[in-house]
């Protein structure tokens, strides 16, 4: 499934955040449409987008921007309709389009880049995977996250997880990531993080009130429970700050693949809803070398690759695994959704 048509992204889009348990984000989304006319650079912009409105997360981008304005209280006028006080769409249309107008200079720049949700409900799946290897390759993990946005998830060595009843984690932890699990739960089995870091073209400072705010920005307003995961996120990074370098994805991967590796330990290489904003050739060279190090992997310096990523022809977004030595091949361990609400499980 792709949109190329604008329009239809928002309209996909605002259903997509109704449906998911976030109405009053869906009306202020959907009104993106109002703006189509070009009577503000923003709709301009949104107009004439030369990308894939969809896959580029376009009506997100400015959805973000928007969230962002009654946060700090630089214009409180679509607190109202987050708060679900105002619901008729024309009036929720008519808000949108004067606080566009209003402060359209700056809501221009909130289309540059993709949202970074840096959403901790994710971590879930990843840790389910880790796991899944545990029995498989042995319970040391050496982790690299792609992508890692503001490092939320490169902290997660210090989250409490329930996964439908199997325990893993710190057990005092402020996070605790506890999604609806479907299926068998994974297995008990042990896990132990030996490193953890992670690389972001453009890293979010947890520690900056207004970086973090930002990242706030692009979590859905009705959606407390994401809200609140934020909030650990912060407290968990002023006691210590995740680690985190500033690079690109596939510059990441060839530095880490070559730096040595601790005796008795997997290499996992991890990242959740980034694939699809990393250019192809970004893509092939992340490939090449995880092939070419994959091959090279034994039984004491062992390889992952761990991916919470959306399948473009039905929108599921998929946990699968690659592991080496071993047979290299995808295994698809389960679905989840996008902000780690609920887990399927399929890694029986």
């Amino acid at each position: 499934m792709e949109i190329e048509n604008v329009a239809g992204a928002i309209r996909w889009q605002a259903d997509h955040a109704a449906n998911n348990g976030a109405p009053c984000t869906g009306r202020v989304v959907r009104a993106q449409l109002g703006l189509l006319d070009g009577g503000t650079a923003v709709g301009r912009a949104l107009a004439h987008w030369p990308g894939r409105p969809l896959e580029d997360a376009l009506p997100l981008r400015l959805a973000g921007g928007h969230h962002f304005l009654a946060l700090t209280g630089a214009d409180p006028r679509l607190a109202a309709v987050y708060r679900g006080e105002v619901t008729d769409q024309a009036e929720v249309d008519a808000l949108v389009l004067a606080v566009t107008r209003d402060h359209d200079a700056a809501l221009l720049p909130w289309l540059d880049g993709p949202p970074q949700t840096n959403e901790a409900g994710r971590s879930a799946s990843i840790m389910a995977a880790l796991l899944w290897l545990s029995p498989r390759l042995g319970p040391r993990f050496e982790m690299n996250e792609l992508g890692a946005s503001a490092g939320v998830n490169t902290m997660m060595e210090r989250f409490r997880f329930d996964l439908g009843g199997t325990s893993a984690g710190c057990p005092e932890s402020p996070m605790h990531i506890r999604p609806d699990w479907k299926g068998p739960p994974p297995p008990q089995a042990p896990v132990e993080i030996v490193a953890i870091e992670g690389c972001d073209r453009a890293p979010v400072n947890l520690a900056d009130p207004e970086q973090a705010l930002r990242l706030k920005a692009y979590v859905w307003a009705e959606v407390t429970e994401r809200i609140a995961r934020i909030d650990a996120a912060i407290a968990l990074a002023g006691q210590q700050p995740p680690k985190l370098t500033q690079m690109d994805a596939a510059d990441f991967v060839e530095q880490r693949l070559a730096a040595p590796q601790e005796d008795d330990s997997t290499r996992v290489f991890y990242h959740s809803i980034v694939w699809q904003y990393l250019p192809p050739e970004t893509r092939a060279r992340i490939e090449a070398a995880m092939a070419e190090s994959g091959a090279r992997a034994d039984a004491r310096r062992r390889l992952a690759w761990v991916q919470l990523e959306t399948n473009r022809a039905t929108f599921r977004h998929e946990l699968r695994v690659r592991f080496w030595p071993g047979d290299g091949e995808d295994h698809l361990l389960g679905t989840a959704h996008a902000h780690g609400a609920w887990v399927e499980w399929f890694g029986a």
